[in-house]
């Protein structure tokens, strides 16, 4: 008898080893969510398909709401997880989510899926990475895009435009815009490194070599000739990059236009040759650095329009008409530049002090230009 419960015992111990690899080591809980994660993936593919999922994340995207676009996408990699576009949405999600660490992660999953197809992500982890690391993704990227490029000349040279007629997913504004962010690292980041000048030099010349009239790649002529002291050839190249977008000269230029069918698509076009915030803002202390008051004065009103919480934007506002104090006969404007650079370098003052790190970095040029207009009589 003893020997028969002994032979049971150890029967029990060996159907407790066959259980599935790990099953013995997860937790009653784990066990049970694993049990649910199979079930919902399950559950999912029987009510959408791929091509549904990828519709629902689209439309969560254009909606804004980036934590559902988030679960729709997950639930399309459940069932594709080698989806490249899949892999796309969902680094892009991420990234707007501010989860960097995971886009990261799944962009680098495409890269190692498919090294030599699909520019974007390189372009992402560009932006995700700094210094050498940035270049080389932003480099590959661009690689893949001219490859692109070619393959379609090519096909289109062996059939005919006519027998041929698709569009390049791949445009020349794509690679210009590419280039400008190789040079901006140069200029920023590893601007301390040997031969950065001409490295930053020659990306520039190839972002306008693809598209002459990108405003981002006129700007940065603009400032690395500037960097050189060549002022007056880096003012052609700002007042060229601005009038390419700013309403006031557009206007001018659009009132040339013979039809109105011509005036909305030239109006189009300008809409969409606006740079990002952030840019604009760099393009106002060019403008004022070159004194072309004017013109700093009408970009940073129309950012004011756009968000009127950037503190940097009040404070270059009243730097600005604070800087023409001087310039400007006392008898006429220098009131209304007086209370112009009060307004808005008060707005200013009282706006730094949340904003801790742009406060030390400005703190001595906002005080002392307040003090002064404080002084005058308004």
């Amino acid at each position: 008898m003893g020997g028969q419960a002994k032979s049971k015992k150890k029967n029990k111990a060996k159907r407790k080893d066959t259980k599935p690899t790990g099953g013995a080591l997860m937790s009653p809980q784990e066990r049970m969510k694993a049990k649910m994660q199979e079930r919902a993936k399950k559950k999912t593919a029987e009510k959408y398909t791929i091509d549904q999922l990828i519709e629902k994340t689209e439309e969560c995207i254009d909606n804004f709401d980036f934590d559902m676009a988030r679960l729709y996408c997950q639930r399309a990699l459940d069932i594709e997880a080698t989806n490249l576009n899949l892999l796309d949405m969902m680094g892009n999600i991420c990234t707007e989510l501010g989860d960097i660490e995971k886009a990261k992660q799944v962009y680098l999953k495409a890269v190692e899926l498919s090294p030599e197809e699909g520019h974007s992500k390189y372009m992402y982890l560009g932006q995700i990475h700094t210094g050498k690391e940035a270049v080389q993704y932003f480099s590959k990227g661009t690689e893949v895009m001219l490859s692109v490029m070619d393959k379609h000349t090519n096909e289109a040279s062996a059939f005919g435009a006519a027998a041929f007629p698709s569009v390049c997913a791949v445009s020349k504004k794509d690679v210009s815009v590419a280039f400008c962010s190789i040079a901006e690292i140069f200029f920023t980041d590893l601007c301390m490194e040997e031969g950065a000048a001409d490295r930053c030099k020659e990306a520039i010349d190839k972002a306008l070599q693809y598209d002459e009239h990108n405003p981002e790649a006129l700007q940065l002529m603009a400032s690395y000739l500037f960097s050189i002291e060549k002022t007056e050839e880096g003012r052609e190249y700002l007042k060229k990059s601005v009038s390419s977008w700013l309403p006031s000269l557009q206007k001018e230029e659009e009132s040339l236009a013979s039809t109105e069918h011509d005036m909305e698509e030239e109006e189009d076009q300008n809409k969409s040759n606006i740079p990002p915030y952030e840019s604009r803002i760099t393009t106002a202390k060019l403008l004022i650095e070159v004194e072309e008051y004017e013109m700093a004065t009408e970009v940073l009103e129309d950012l004011l329009e756009e968000d009127d919480e950037v503190v940097e934007v009040w404070y270059l506002l009243g730097w600005l008409f604070y800087l023409q104090l001087g310039k400007q006969d006392l008898t006429n404007n220098g009131v209304n530049f007086r209370k112009s650079a009060w307004t808005y370098l008060s707005k200013a003052k009282k706006a730094f002090f949340p904003v801790t790190g742009l406060w030390f970095s400005l703190k001595k040029p906002l005080v002392t230009s307040c003090s002064f207009v404080c002084s005058s009589s308004i």
